[in-house]
C-alpha cells in the first residue's frame, strides 16, 4: 500500500515568484531606482497627452529641515489623487515646490554665521540663506522621492529660483497698473527679540498672565448734548484693558452705536459713563457700589465727544466701534491705532495719528510732558480722592513669536506697498481678547484729573 500523499499535494494554490519574506529595505530601493531608469513618471505624462487634465496644486513645503511625518501624510495624500485620477483617464502632472523664504531660515543662518554676519555684505548673507535652503530641497526631494511620490522632481518650482521671482514682480506690476495696490500703513506683528516684522504664520497664541486696568478719561465737550441732566456736571468714561502699556498711545475711547449707556453719579458728584450692561460689574470693580444711574442714552449720542487723556496733554475723541462687546469691561474701548488691527481701521475712519512711538526693540519713546517726571513714575503716581479700580491679573491669548519665542510682541504700524484686502492684529481695548480674571482684587489709582 502506498503511503498517504502530502496534504499539500493535493491541493491547488497559486504558485509565485514572491519571497516569504518582503526585505522592504533593500527592495523598495531597487524598486524605485527601477522606475527611475524607466522614466516611469516622463511615459505617463506622453501616455496621458491629449487626454482631460486633473491638475493639483499643491502648497509648497517650507525647507528649515528634513520631513516629518506631516510632511509623508501631506504627500502620501496627494500622491493617491494623481495616480488615481490618472489610472481613471485623466492626465495628471504633479509638479512640486519649495517655500524658500522666512525668518526661520534667516535665524539658523545667523546662528551659523555668528559675529562673522556684521562684517559680510549683504549679498554674501542672502547666498548663505539660498544655500541653507538649497540643502534642505534636496534632502527633502530625496525623501519625498522615497516615499514613493510621483512628479516631477528633477525641476520643481522654488521660491527663490530667479524665474520664479522675476514672475512674481511682473504680477505685482499687473496689480499695480491696475490700480489695486497703494502705499500706506497697516498693523503688523513686531519681533524684539529678532527686530523683524512677523507674518500671520509665525504668531502663535498661549494663554498669559497680563495686568489689566480701569481708568477714567475726565469729558471736556459739552455732556449736556447727551442729557440735560449733565449739565455742568464732571462726568468721565472708564475704559478696562489688558495692555496698559498701550495707553500712551490711546487716541480715542470707542463705544458701541446701538449699546445703552449710563451715566453713574457717585456719592462725590462724579458722573461715569458705561455701559448698562456692565454698569453692575463696573460698579463692583470700581468701588462705585453706590453710584446711581441719573441718564441714559443710546452709545451714537457719544460720537464726536472729547476726554482728557488720563496722564497725557492730550484731546481723546469719542468714536464708534461696532467691536465692542458687552461681555467684559466697561463697554468703552480704549483705542490706540498703532497698536491693532480695530484700532488702526478705526483710526482711519476717524483720522487719528496712526505714528508708532515704539522702537524696534519694543521701546516705548513716548516722552512725558515737562516736570511730570518718567512715564512709569507717573503711571504709578496715585491722585487724590479715594476712587481706585481694580487692577487684576488677566489670563488671556497672549501673541507670541514662535521662531525665537519672544512674550509679548508689540503692534506696529508699518509702511510698504499693499493690497486692499489685509488682516491683523486684534484690538488693544478689552473688548476682543479672550480674556478671564481672576485672584484676588488689589487696588490700582483711578487715573485721571
Amino acid at each position: 500500500m502506498s503511503p498517504a500523499p502530502e496534504l499539500k499535494a493535493t491541493l491547488t494554490l497559486p504558485r509565485t515568484t514572491f519571497p516569504m519574506k518582503a526585505n522592504l529595505p533593500q527592495n523598495e530601493p531597487l524598486r524605485l531606482a527601477k522606475w527611475a531608469s524607466l522614466r516611469m513618471y516622463e511615459e505617463l505624462r506622453k501616455t496621458g497627452a491629449g487626454r482631460p487634465t486633473y491638475i493639483l496644486h499643491d502648497g509648497p513645503p517650507y525647507v528649515n529641515g528634513p520631513i516629518h511625518l506631516g510632511h509623508a501624510l501631506n504627500k502620501g495624500l496627494k500622491d493617491f489623487v494623481v495616480k488615481s485620477k490618472t489610472m481613471a483617464g485623466f492626465d495628471s502632472p504633479y509638479v512640486p515646490g519649495y517655500d524658500c523664504h522666512g525668518l526661520p531660515i534667516e535665524i539658523k543662518v545667523d546662528e551659523q554665521l555668528g559675529r562673522r554676519k556684521l562684517e559680510m555684505p549683504a549679498p554674501e548673507v542672502l547666498d548663505a540663506c539660498r544655500a541653507y535652503a538649497q540643502k534642505y530641497i534636496d534632502l527633502q526631494t530625496a525623501q519625498f522621492v522615497r516615499l514613493g511620490c510621483f512628479g516631477r522632481w528633477d525641476k520643481p518650482y522654488k521660491t527663490m529660483a530667479r524665474d520664479y521671482e522675476a514672475r512674481t514682480l511682473e504680477a505685482f506690476y499687473g496689480f499695480l497698473e491696475k490700480g489695486f495696490v497703494y502705499r500706506g500703513l497697516k498693523p503688523v506683528y513686531w519681533c524684539t527679540h529678532d527686530r523683524t516684522a512677523l507674518a500671520e504664520a509665525e504668531v502663535e497664541y498661549e494663554m498669559h498672565t497680563s495686568p489689566s486696568i480701569y481708568v477714567r478719561y475726565k469729558m471736556t465737550s459739552d455732556p449736556s448734548l447727551l442729557d440735560l441732566t449733565l449739565i455742568a456736571q464732571d462726568v468721565y468714561t472708564i475704559i478696562w484693558t489688558t495692555t496698559p502699556w498701550t495707553l500712551p498711545a490711546s487716541m480715542a475711547v470707542a463705544f458701541h452705536p446701538d449699546f445703552e449707556y449710563v451715566a453713574l453719579q457717585d456719592t462725590d458728584g462724579n458722573i461715569y459713563i458705561v455701559a448698562a450692561a456692565l454698569a453692575a460689574s463696573t460698579k463692583a470693580a470700581c468701588n462705585l457700589e453706590d453710584a446711581q444711574e441719573v441718564a441714559r442714552f443710546k452709545g451714537a449720542a457719544l460720537e464726536g465727544s472729547t476726554f482728557q487723556h488720563p496722564f497725557l496733554d492730550r484731546s481723546i475723541l469719542g468714536v464708534l466701534a461696532t467691536y465692542v462687546t458687552a461681555d467684559t469691561g466697561t463697554g468703552a474701548v480704549h483705542t490706540a491705532p498703532s497698536h491693532g488691527a480695530d484700532d488702526f481701521y478705526t483710526g482711519q475712519r476717524y483720522h487719528l495719528d496712526a505714528t508708532t512711538r515704539v522702537d524696534a526693540s519694543g521701546i516705548s519713546t513716548w516722552i512725558p510732558r515737562p516736570g511730570t517726571g518718567s512715564l512709569r513714575r507717573r503711571l504709578r503716581a496715585r491722585p487724590s480722592g479715594r476712587r481706585t479700580p481694580s487692577s487684576l491679573p488677566c489670563w488671556r491669548n497672549t501673541a507670541r513669536c514662535w521662531p525665537s519665542g519672544t512674550w509679548n510682541i508689540p503692534i506696529r504700524t508699518a509702511g510698504g506697498a499693499t493690497t486692499r484686502s489685509s488682516s491683523g492684529p486684534r484690538s488693544s481695548g478689552s473688548s476682543t481678547w479672550n480674556t478671564r480674571c481672576e485672584g484676588p482684587m488689589a487696588r490700582r489709582p483711578l487715573f485721571g484729573s
